[in-house]
C-alpha cells in the first residue's frame, strides 16, 4: 500500500477493511450515491476529482481524467491514491494498476478491485468543509452573483450544495469566473465543471442538489493555494483528533 494522502493517524492497521463483501459494498455505496472522490497521482503532486461509476466482482470502474494531459500521467503513475468520504466517514483505496475503458459511452478507467480499504471510524474526524462559493450566472440581466454552500473541496474541485436547483447538472456544464472564498486565505477564480450530481435530503427533511464539480485548467498558483488550504484543514483536523478535543 502506497499512502499519498494524509490519513491522519500513525497506524492504519485497526482501520483497514480487507472482507472483499464489505469492500465491494462500501464502493457501490459511494456509486450510488455519487460522492466525489479525490484521485491522486503522479507519486502524490497531482490530485482530480472524479467518482466511482460500477462496481464488479474483481474491478472498479472509475471516471476518467479531465484532461488529456492528466489522463496520460495517471495512466504513467506506478500507485495511485482515491480519498473520500461517505457520511462523514473518511475512506481511502489505492491501485497499483489502472488502465483506459469505456462506460456508457465514454472515456473511463478501471482498476482492480481494491484487497483492502481504510475507513475511519470515528465519523468525526472528516468534517463537512464549509467556505463559500460564489458563481455569477451567464444572463443578459447580469443578476448578483448566487452563493452556494461548499461541502468539500480539493485540489481537484469541489462539491457544492444547489438548494433552489438553479444550475444546470448536467455532467459536463461549464461554469466560469467563479469565486471559490477559502476562510482565512484569499479567494480564488476558477471555471467549473460539472462532473456528477445527485439529490440529498438535509438535516430539516427539505431536499438539496449535490453537484460535484472539477476545477477547469487550473493554474499553478491556484492550485498552490487550494492546496495549502486543504492541507491546513487537515493539519487542524489531526491536531483536534490527537488531542482529544472532538
Amino acid at each position: 500500500m502506497n499512502l499519498q494522502i494524509n490519513i491522519g493517524v500513525d497506524d492504519v492497521g485497526p482501520y483497514l477493511i480487507h472482507s472483499r463483501r464489505e469492500i465491494i459494498a462500501l464502493l457501490r455505496r459511494l456509486t450510488g450515491q455519487r460522492e466525489l472522490v479525490r484521485m491522486i497521482f503522479s507519486e502524490g503532486e497531482e490530485a482530480v476529482a472524479t467518482a466511482v461509476l460500477e462496481v464488479g466482482e474483481d474491478s472498479v470502474i472509475i471516471d476518467s481524467a479531465p484532461s488529456a494531459q492528466q489522463l496520460e500521467r495517471v495512466l504513467a503513475s506506478s500507485s495511485i491514491s482515491f480519498d473520500t468520504a461517505l457520511e462523514r466517514i473518511r475512506i481511502a483505496f489505492f491501485a497499483t494498476r489502472i488502465e483506459p475503458c469505456m462506460h456508457d459511452g465514454l472515456p473511463a478507467l478501471r482498476i482492480p478491485l481494491p484487497d483492502t480499504m481504510v475507513r475511519l471510524q470515528r465519523r468525526e474526524y472528516y468534517r463537512v468543509l464549509t467556505p463559500r462559493c460564489s458563481i455569477q450566472m451567464e444572463k443578459e440581466e447580469g443578476p448578483p452573483p448566487v452563493s452556494f454552500a461548499v461541502q468539500n473541496v480539493s485540489a481537484g474541485g469541489i462539491a457544492l450544495i444547489d438548494d433552489e436547483k438553479v444550475l444546470n447538472p448536467a455532467k459536463g456544464t461549464e461554469y466560469s469566473n467563479c469565486e471559490l472564498m477559502l476562510p482565512g486565505a484569499q479567494s480564488v477564480i476558477a471555471t467549473l465543471c460539472v462532473m456528477n450530481c445527485c439529490d440529498i435530503t438535509l438535516y430539516n427533511g427539505r431536499t438539496a442538489r449535490r453537484i460535484g464539480c472539477a476545477f477547469v485548467n487550473p493554474n499553478a498558483a491556484m492550485l498552490a493555494l487550494v492546496q495549502r488550504y486543504v492541507s491546513k484543514l487537515e493539519r487542524d483536523q489531526n491536531a483536534r483528533l490527537h488531542g482529544g478535543g472532538l
